[in-house]
């Protein structure tokens, strides 16, 4: 089957590039089409109750996008004309601002004066602004553009969720296109220093580009895709199927070595790299089809989107690059040049002096670390998404804290019908310590004034038929274990008087389902991440006790690169944490194949000591320029992105692949050999048994065969009977 496959990809050559160039062509004008996602509650699931109550408020009042924004230096009166003039601004539902009763009752004499200076103090004024449509709505951008102009950028900051989104949008896109180009060329530097041919490294990148494209241009199968995705798949998808390229050319050169013609020598090459690099392909699939089980559904969106990645890069490479590499095989032998690299035979020598310190250091850290991942500080929410320090949003956002306090926006959404009840849940809430201000239609309305003297479009902003909502403001941070408490306590407040079909929406109850969903998704996907590359590399080596070696320098290297962010006391999103655990297992256990598969060869005609060493020097210069792509690919996007999360994961993934570079060439070599016995048995147990089985297997061959020719046996003999007769 493999070599009717390679035949064919080697004498169809011409029409295997036509075929590539039309579809990265189609992929390459549909990737406009593709819709960003950038709202996390999008991908809760439908039982939690965060996303119930979404589904109310947007079909009652619609999915509103929020925005905080400050204006220095401004008196009472012009901060009114301002906050009238933004709420008429097209798109804006809600402005609550200096003149709040105004712009509930039309009226100056309705003036709450208490609520005024909530929103008025020392010449600043700040404004909570509601929008129509979500934050990452079209016409909510349009709207907070015109808002600028009237506040002017200079005279005001700018803060809220919308805000956030509408940068973040606006930046990432660049953000990529900086971190793609920056990685292309240090990616090329690498391969130029690890390979032979200046030309090589110009058609490794051609051959992930095109891949790259025909994965990002067919997400239009999915409609939309997280940003998150959008962020990342690109650049993890160039780093991780690298490998593939340089594995399949290198043995196309060694078969050219060996004498044979370029054709011949490629179909041997494909047939000689197919099983690795499909071997290789598939543990990466499986940490990412694994992400794919969360129940927090924006795991069900990258594992699926980088799982398609990996199957263009392993499609691209089969079947595209060998084409390519005939066609300019003569311009790779007319740019060769002399190794860059020196052998790695000392290291080899080094690695293995070292390996009962390394043993015993492995020993040490892994059960604390073990332990030390989980007692990080996890970001769950929106928190993380936002821009970083030194951005202009997160700037603002901590100089309206400074002069007004932090202002968490909940909302509430109650059943309609006793205006007294209302009321006092409103009041309720304002006794509480940590909220600012609770606004309702009946609990801000002055006593003895019907809602109906009020204009139809202010009603509608808190009021429907079935529902009426609370704007609430908490005197906290979006995320926090004291927020968390809060939330909490805002809910069993709103609950107590309204225990049925009332609804709490906000960022804080929206990361608390986050934070839920989250935790539990990471304790059922690691396993079954794990367990799905052991599998494996099970098959793989035909062997129970080699997974378990090949498995646990990389797993020492995840738990030792996520405990590194307690140690030196920063939080982490947990969203990364799960993804680049499996993500950094599925990517770089290949180096853990390529160790032990050189080990076992090694092993066939050295003692153990000789074979690990060898094992080393020959692994070395791989492990290094796959591992090194993947590590300046991470960090490439830790120092180019301003959203903290995009940030975080690209140094996890960084750092991730350097240790497990480091513990695959330091600590699997000692394990190899040190249960070097226990292997070699368990191998000739199961080489007898694969012995045993072909056996049976020809065995039955041989009966069936007999089976078939003995019918055919009785109808010669019975021809023979016949012809007698006659005669």
């Amino acid at each position: 089957m493999l070599k009717k496959m390679a035949h064919f990809i080697v004498h169809k050559g011409r029409s295997i590039e036509k075929f590539f160039i039309a579809a990265t062509i189609l992929c390459a004008f549909c990737y406009p089409f593709v819709g960003v996602n950038y709202d996390l509650s999008k991908y809760l699931p439908d039982f939690a109750p965060t996303k119930q109550a979404l589904d109310v408020m947007e079909e009652e009042f619609g999915y509103p996008g929020m925005a905080r924004i400050m204006i220095k230096d401004v008196t009472l009166p012009e901060a009114r004309t301002i906050r009238q003039r933004i709420a008429d601004v097209e798109s804006v539902e809600l402005v609550v601002g200096p003149d709040l009763a105004t712009n509930v009752y039309a009226s100056d004499s309705f003036i709450s004066n208490a609520l005024t200076d909530k929103f008025y103090k020392d010449g600043n004024a700040v404004y909570q602004i509601i929008f129509e449509d979500g934050d990452s709505d079209e016409s909510t951008h349009t709207a907070i553009n015109q808002i600028y102009e009237i506040v002017g950028k200079d005279r005001g900051c700018f803060a809220g969720s919308a805000v956030s989104n509408k940068e973040r949008q606006e930046s990432i896109t660049k953000e990529i296109a900086v971190a793609i180009g920056m990685s292309i060329f240090i990616i090329w530097l690498i391969l130029t220093l690890t390979t032979t041919s200046w030309f090589e490294p110009f058609l490794f990148i051609l051959v992930m580009v095109v891949a790259i494209i025909l994965n990002m241009g067919s997400n239009l199968m999915f409609g939309r895709i997280s940003f998150f995705t959008f962020s990342t798949a690109a650049i993890l998808q160039l780093a991780v199927s690298m490998d593939y390229s340089i594995f399949l050319l290198h043995t196309y050169t060694a078969a050219k070595k060996e004498g044979r013609e370029s054709k011949a020598a490629m179909e041997h090459a494909i047939v000689e790299a197919c099983s690795s690099i499909l071997a290789s392909g598939a543990t990466t699939i499986v940490g990412f089809l694994v992400i794919a089980l969360m129940r927090f559904t924006i795991g069900k969106d990258v594992g699926f989107v980088l799982t398609k990645g990996i199957l263009c890069s392993l499609v691209t490479v089969l079947f595209l690059m060998p084409t390519l590499i005939l066609r300019f095989d003569g311009r790779i032998a007319r740019t060769a040049h002399r190794p860059f690299i020196p052998s790695f035979d000392r290291l080899g020598q080094v690695m293995y002096k070292i390996r009962i310190p390394v043993l015993m250091i492995a020993l040490f850290c892994a059960v604390p670390c073990y332990f030390g991942q989980s007692m990080n500080y996890f970001y769950y929410g929106d928190d993380a998404l936002g821009n970083g320090p030194g951005t202009r949003v997160y700037e603002d956002a901590r100089e309206i804290e400074r002069t007004f306090g932090k202002s968490n926006v909940v909302i509430a959404i109650v059943p309609n019908g006793s205006i007294v009840r209302e009321r006092e849940l409103t009041k309720a809430l304002e006794d509480e310590d940590f909220i600012d201000y609770a606004l309702s239609m009946s609990g801000t309305m002055p006593e003895g004034i019907p809602e109906s003297f009020l204009p139809d479009t202010l009603v509608k902003q808190l009021r429907t038929d079935r529902y009426a909502r609370i704007l609430i403001s908490m005197k906290n941070k979006e995320e926090s274990a004291y927020s968390f408490a809060c939330s909490e306590r805002l809910t069993k407040i709103v609950k107590d008087y309204y225990p049925e079909d009332s609804f709490v929406i906000g960022m804080t109850p929206t990361t608390i389902d986050i934070r839920d969903i989250l935790t539990d998704d990471y304790n059922r996907v690691s396993i079954i991440s794990l367990l799905g590359v052991a599998f494996v590399v099970m098959c793989t080596f035909h062997s129970v006790l080699v997974p378990i070696f090949v498995i646990i320098p990389i797993e020492v290297a995840i738990y030792l690169n996520m405990t590194l962010p307690y140690i030196m006391g920063e939080s982490m999103v947990y969203i990364g944490y799960i993804i680049v655990s499996c993500l950094q297992l599925g990517a770089t256990i290949d180096y853990s194949i390529l160790m032990t598969n050189n080990y076992m060869e090694m092993r066939a005609t050295m003692d153990n000591k000789t074979a690990a060493v060898a094992a080393i020097s020959k692994s070395t210069l791989s492990i290094i320029t796959s591992g090194g792509i993947l590590t300046v690919v991470g960090y490439l996007l830790y120092f180019t992105s301003s959203i903290q999360a995009i940030s975080q994961v690209g140094r996890l993934v960084g750092r991730g692949a350097l240790l497990s570079m480091v513990l695959v060439l330091s600590l699997l070599p000692a394990l190899l050999a040190a249960f070097d016995g226990p292997i070699r048995k368990q191998q000739e147990k199961g080489r007898q048994k694969a012995e045993k089985r072909k056996a049976r297997l020809n065995r039955l061959k041989e009966r069936v065969k007999a089976a078939r020719m003995k019918p055919q046996r009785s109808l010669d003999n019975s021809s023979d009977r016949s012809a007698q007769l006659l005669h």
